[in-house]
């Protein structure tokens, strides 16, 4: 069986950390030698140098749109199309997309990241999957820890 791991980081990489993405890559050709399959939010930043790290090393790389079709995902969203062995057009705007990339995945890897990281995070700390943060890369992964250490969830 192949698990399925969502790489969450990222898409406008400028406030990470200047390894980043490089960690990214190599997290995508780890995933691909561990038997594994790549599912990002076919965006660009960190996830994009997740799957390019991933189809490089001959893996599954499988991307989840915000948009709903081809035309509205380069040219609405613009985002890119290359290193992905397929992409489903959800056709739920980022909000959307975040839950079905979420719920799709065996596992989610943090590396850097905004506030859509943060919404990837905290779906799938709801839903009890298991989760590795990447500290170190700034943004949201440098900030979880201590989210989790000051939010008390009264479930």
């Amino acid at each position: 069986m192949k698990y399925k791991f969502v790489v969450s980081g990222a898409a406008n990489v400028s406030f990470c950390c200047s390894d980043a993405e490089k960690k990214a890559y190599q997290i995508g050709q780890e995933i691909v030698r561990q038997n594994g399959i790549l599912i990002t939010g076919a965006t660009t930043g960190i996830p994009h140098t997740a799957a390019k790290g991933a189809k490089e090393e001959g893996g599954i790389s499988i991307g989840i749109s915000p948009a709903a079709t081809y035309a509205a995902h380069v040219k609405t969203y613009r985002l890119p199309t290359d290193y992905f062995d397929f992409i489903i057009y959800s056709g739920f705007d980022y909000s959307g997309r975040n839950l079905i990339l979420t719920k799709a995945a065996d596992a989610v890897i943090i590396v850097c990241g905004g506030f859509g990281t943060l919404n990837e995070f905290t779906i799938a700390l709801e839903d009890d999957k298991p989760i590795g943060v990447l500290s170190g890369t700034c943004g949201a992964s440098d900030e979880i820890y201590g989210l989790l250490k000051n939010i008390k969830d009264p479930h």
